[in-house]
């Protein structure tokens, strides 16, 4: 698993449980264009945050929806991608993924079903879009079947971060799956991850109280 244990605070996490607030992350391979995507859609207006202590970049953007304000945090992976996997605080939380592959790269769409289900081990309901970028590269691929998404029963998306095809559509629809999850969520996960992360400060703090080392007492297993 990526990362070195760290995971994002859980106060700087709760902000996802307002109404007003989501999270979208995106996934998949190295180079297949998820940072150009996110740019193209936010153009001048994007404030990328990068949080190097965490390897991932946040994309704010505010929308209006219903008459409502809508304020949305994409999350993009900054390099964790390589290591085949994300940290779990990845996901937490998260509101639906859009999971993008090179359609001049076949190897970045067979990892689809990889991502795929590391996904569905940490969000098992949220919405995933899937997208085929770099269509601007030769259109033909338009012409193609892509099953991946279908066999799934996800949507599909022809997009080029190059002239802007569809994005906007993608990342307009992602916030809008986004809200409709959050309203319907019957997804267990959130109180899951929050028990464990209670249960870890609870420990700690019993530790603490005792005079011990963190693993102090404890036998690691190989």
């Amino acid at each position: 698993m990526a990362g070195d244990g760290n995971s994002i605070p859980e106060l700087e996490q709760e902000k996802y449980d307002s109404d007003e607030q989501v999270k979208i992350i995106c996934l998949g391979d190295s180079a297949v264009g998820k940072s150009k995507l996110m740019e193209r859609f936010l153009l001048d207006g994007y404030r990328p945050q990068q949080l190097s202590t965490y390897a991932l970049t946040l994309y704010k953007y505010t929308t209006t929806i219903n008459g409502k304000p809508v304020l949305v945090d994409f999350w993009d992976t900054a390099g964790q991608e390589r290591f085949q996997s994300m940290h779990p605080s990845y996901y937490h939380k998260a509101h639906a993924c859009i999971m993008v592959f090179d359609v001049q790269r076949k190897v970045t769409y067979k990892s689809l079903s990889n991502w795929y289900k590391e996904l569905r081990e940490y969000r098992p309901e949220i919405p995933c879009l899937v997208v085929a970028n770099k269509i601007d590269a030769d259109m033909r691929v338009t012409q193609k079947s892509f099953n991946f998404a279908k066999k799934q029963g996800l949507p599909f998306y022809f997009v080029s971060a190059a002239d802007g095809t569809n994005v906007v559509k993608v990342f307009k629809d992602s916030i809008n799956m986004a809200l409709s999850y959050k309203k319907n969520s019957s997804d267990f996960m959130d109180e899951v991850m929050r028990e464990l992360e209670n249960f870890e400060l609870e420990s700690k703090e019993d530790s603490s109280d005792k005079g011990e080392k963190p693993n102090e007492g404890k036998t690691d297993l190989v």
